[in-house]
């Protein structure tokens, strides 16, 4: 059996975290700011507590210093992934399809969403997504509120005629002032109010996806390939 080439093994779990510290700092200027401070406070707080709390105690001395290093990595692994995801979005924020790659990937279990629009325009790759939760159905539209503004208004005229009841959230990711940035997404959608069961969002998913026959993209094509229909 052949043994496989060290150049293509692949890197360890330190040299992974390394890897994201670096492309997360060259992609936002305050991480290391945020990832020291998370580590160091605590550790400093760990020391405070032996010092005061400790009574001369070694071995409590030694707890509490090791339970604030513990505490401190912790903090700092957390801060590093929340920094990372954010430097990651940054690098395909307005680009077509950064919505849906939200979407795949940093949903929570309590909403549904796919990578695929429902909705594109052909010439300028605006597109609609949509998410169905407890909060009801969301739209989200990526691109210039003057372009997805009529492909959002369509969608939502859909979703009333089959789902007259359900709360329907638009929320506009793209150049506006007043746009979401594609890294809150999931914090916005979180921030939703909860009008549905569990049971209820599934169904309404269920009956959502009738809707998808009218989209005219087949299910895995590549919303940058679309072109725009032809009149006949």
């Amino acid at each position: 059996m052949a043994r496989k080439d060290k150049s293509t093994k692949e890197p360890g779990r330190l040299k992974q975290m390394w890897q994201v510290f670096q492309m997360t700092r060259r992609y936002d200027d305050r991480a290391l700011l945020y990832i020291v401070g998370a580590i160091v406070l605590p550790i400093l707080a760990g020391v405070a507590m032996a010092v005061f709390l400790s009574d001369g105690n070694v071995f409590t001395m030694v707890l509490w210093i090791v339970a604030g290093v513990l505490l401190g990595v912790l903090l700092g692994l957390i801060i590093l992934g929340r920094r990372a995801e954010r430097a990651a979005y940054s690098q395909i924020e307005g680009q077509p399809g950064a919505v849906g790659a939200v979407l795949r990937s940093s949903l929570k279990r309590s909403w549904r969403g796919s990578e695929m629009p429902i909705a594109v325009n052909g010439k300028t790759q605006d597109a609609v997504y949509r998410a169905t939760g407890r909060g009801g159905v969301v739209l989200i539209s990526e691109g210039p509120k003057t372009r997805t503004q009529r492909m959002v208004d369509e969608e939502r005229r859909k979703i009333n005629r089959v789902l007259p009841n359900v709360p329907v959230t638009v929320i506009s990711v793209g150049p506006d002032a007043d746009s979401v940035a594609l890294h809150k997404v999931p914090r916005t959608l979180s921030k939703i109010k909860p009008t549905l069961t569990k049971a209820e969002v599934i169904a309404i998913s269920n009956r959502l996806a009738s809707l998808e026959n009218a989209m005219p993209i087949p299910k895995g094509v590549d919303p940058m390939k679309v072109r725009a229909q032809r009149a006949r």
